[in-house]
């Protein structure tokens, strides 16, 4: 049985007031992103307030879902931000609870915040998402003259393409004005050119007039059959200003939700399977229709008896016959007759096989986005998990409370989600990507991060530490690492200078029986490296001396002996034996040709450098016994 105890109280009231404050910073953040993509249709427009009212209202209904993850994220790495920074994580600890058995209660609300998100998607965003769609349909039909975009055809007015090259938006013209104007029959087609021109709403919102300057006016004469005939009879007029009305509802009214049948986003998990089905019905219907047309056009075969089909192989056999000959004996104009037939006959069935292609593809494209937003029901509401197992730990890493360090982390780790998570929907949308794969592709990513960062900081790991990574980092690359030692200012124990005179000539003894034992400087056996290497325990042992050595002298207090120190390399004891610690890893590596030839260049490189390190030891042993001599001397004189 789950017990709250009152820490999981005190943590979850901790994170609910921070939940509500972030959870409505994100809103906001998503409308305004949401609300400045379609500011266009809004500004100028004279929408009345409870239009606008029902825009906004829909349009965070909608957005709620999104902004779910990013506030759990966010909250959730404030919370243990100000635990760790106020000390009261340490003290949670000190008591014997893990970090882990402090998420409990907050696993409990994010659990429930999960299927809020997944009810919210399932119930109200469908209903939500259809609203605005019919708000942004009747309101991007309202005021044209507004509308009318720059460089492109306009089609928002009935019967008529209005383009446009430049517009003033202080005076309200129109520059570089084509007008192209259709009704259902050819013989009213007109194409109206004009250097300038004014849009403007009647007072009844039922037409529009337009007055044009300087232009000519192209218009049909009659109906004309296109077979007949390649020319249509027209009539030209110049003119120096005119004026035209066109029918147009400026009002706004709401439009109508059949043309949104098959936006998935608009239905529900239970309706999205439906039409799925129904789609699946409709257009295996197309395809089998389409497969039977086929048969009986392109790919028919007639029918003969068995008689007639064994009398034809026979022949077949006894004629040396090829169609190239039968084609040979044809006359000259009967062999172009033939071919532009041949050719005829393939266009026209290019041609409906790429308008039934067309047909299919958009089918395709239409059960695409239906499965996909049924994979995004549910990936988004796994997200809000996924973002508080990538929060709370972070928080309880970095300890830092406030809106500044842990808001710079939740948008770095929220746009890496973004990133894959739009790139996998696209890529779905398109078909290049399995649907699945596209949609899990954030959660699969970042998974990993989560149970990471989960373990670092249940275990007091430090992930943020960049001196770590950096030796990290050096030594995978095989770089050197430089000593760093300072003259300390208390010095307890003096160093053993008689004893460390005895080390130096000891390690440099031993230095110069491993060169004459090992050949560094030759390459090594490639089977004993990868399948039978040994371990070097000498230079180890090597190493060790000379290390403890270096600790006891760095309690001297002369700053020349301390530069002498530094110039000690740091032995690398183990990559001039073999790639790896594993003996697997080993015959993997040589297996693979490629990273064979990788690590045991490595390997030799390695050799080449311990050769020069164990020398240049030899060479600082000298100078540092002599300066070791030169202070026993002062010391023994006084």
């Amino acid at each position: 049985m789950l017990r709250f105890k009152k820490l999981d109280i005190f943590i979850a009231r901790q994170f609910s007031l921070l939940f509500i404050g972030t959870f409505f910073i994100c809103q906001f953040v998503l409308m305004m992103q949401f609300l400045w993509k379609y500011i266009d249709m809004l500004i100028g427009k004279g929408l009345s307030m409870d239009v606008l009212a029902q825009f906004f209202w829909y349009m965070a209904l909608m957005l709620v879902p999104q902004a779910l993850p990013l506030a759990i994220l966010l909250s959730s790495l404030i919370t243990y931000g100000n635990l760790g920074e106020s000390s009261e994580l340490t003290a949670i600890k000190a008591a014997g609870i893990s970090l882990v058995q402090s998420f409990r209660s907050l696993i409990v609300i994010t659990v429930m915040l999960c299927l809020c998100s997944f009810w919210f998607q399932n119930v109200v965003g469908p209903h939500a998402n259809v609203e605005l769609s019919k708000l942004m349909i009747s309101m991007k039909q309202k005021s044209p003259e507004l509308e009318i975009p720059e460089g492109i055809f306009y089609d928002g007015v009935p019967q008529s393409n209005i383009y446009v090259q430049r517009k003033d938006l202080n005076t309200g013209k129109l520059y570089g004005v084509m007008i192209y104007r259709m009704t259902e029959s050819y013989e009213d087609a007109a194409i109206i050119l004009a250097d300038s021109a004014m849009l403007q709403s009647t007072a009844e919102k039922k037409h529009l007039v337009m007055t044009l300057w300087s232009g000519e006016w192209f218009e049909n004469m009659r109906s004309q059959d296109f077979g007949n005939t390649a020319s249509v009879p027209y009539r030209r007029e110049t003119f120096v200003s005119k004026k035209i009305v066109m029918d147009f509802d400026g009002d706004f009214n709401m439009a109508d939700a059949g043309g949104l049948s098959n936006d998935a986003r608009g239905k529900s998990l239970e309706q999205i399977r439906v039409s799925i089905d129904s789609l699946n019905h409709v257009y295996d219907s197309i395809g089998r229709s389409y497969y039977r047309y086929a048969m009986g056009t392109t790919y028919s075969v007639p029918h003969m008896t068995k008689s007639d089909s064994v009398k034809a192989v026979a022949w077949g056999k006894e004629k040396s016959m090829t169609l190239d000959t039968l084609f040979n004996r044809l006359p000259l104009d009967k062999k172009q007759q033939v071919a532009n037939a041949a050719l005829n006959q393939v266009q026209a069935y290019a041609s409906d096989l790429d308008f039934k292609s067309m047909l299919t593809s958009d089918g395709d494209r239409i059960i695409r986005g239906h499965v996909i937003e049924m994979f995004n029901k549910f990936t988004v509401a796994l997200s809000c998990l996924l973002f508080f197992f990538i929060g709370a730990p972070l928080g309880a890493i970095i300890r830092k409370g406030g809106l500044g360090f842990p808001v710079v982390i939740s948008v770095l780790v929220f746009i890496v989600y973004y990133i894959l998570d739009n790139s996998g929907y696209r890529m779905a949308r398109l078909g290049s990507w399995d649907i699945w794969f596209g949609k899990t592709l954030a959660l699969a990513v970042l998974s990993p991060v989560a149970v990471f960062v989960t373990y670092k900081a249940n275990n007091d790991s430090t992930v943020f530490n960049i001196d770590l990574y950096r030796e990290l980092l050096k030594r995978l690359l095989g770089m050197r690492i430089k000593r760093h030692l300072y003259a300390k200012d208390v010095i307890i124990n003096l160093p053993d200078y008689d004893k460390d005179l005895l080390k130096l000539a000891g390690i440099t003894a031993d230095v110069k029986k491993y060169e004459q034992e090992h050949t560094l400087r030759s390459l090594p056996n490639p089977v004993t490296v990868f399948f039978k290497y040994k371990l070097d325990h000498e230079i180890e042992r090597i190493s060790e001396e000379m290390e403890l050595l270096i600790e006891d002298l760095h309690n001297t207090r002369s700053r020349q002996l301390i530069v002498e120190l530094n110039r000690y390399p740091v032995l690398s004891v183990k990559a001039h034996t073999r790639p790896f610690e594993r003996q697997w890893l080993n015959g993997l590596s040589a297996v693979v040709l490629p990273l064979g030839i990788f690590f045991y260049l490595r390997m030799v490189r390695f050799r080449l450098r311990l050769y020069k390190d164990l020398r240049v030891i030899c060479q600082n042993n000298e100078r540092i016994s002599r300066q070791v001599e030169d202070i026993v001397k002062q010391r023994n004189k006084h």
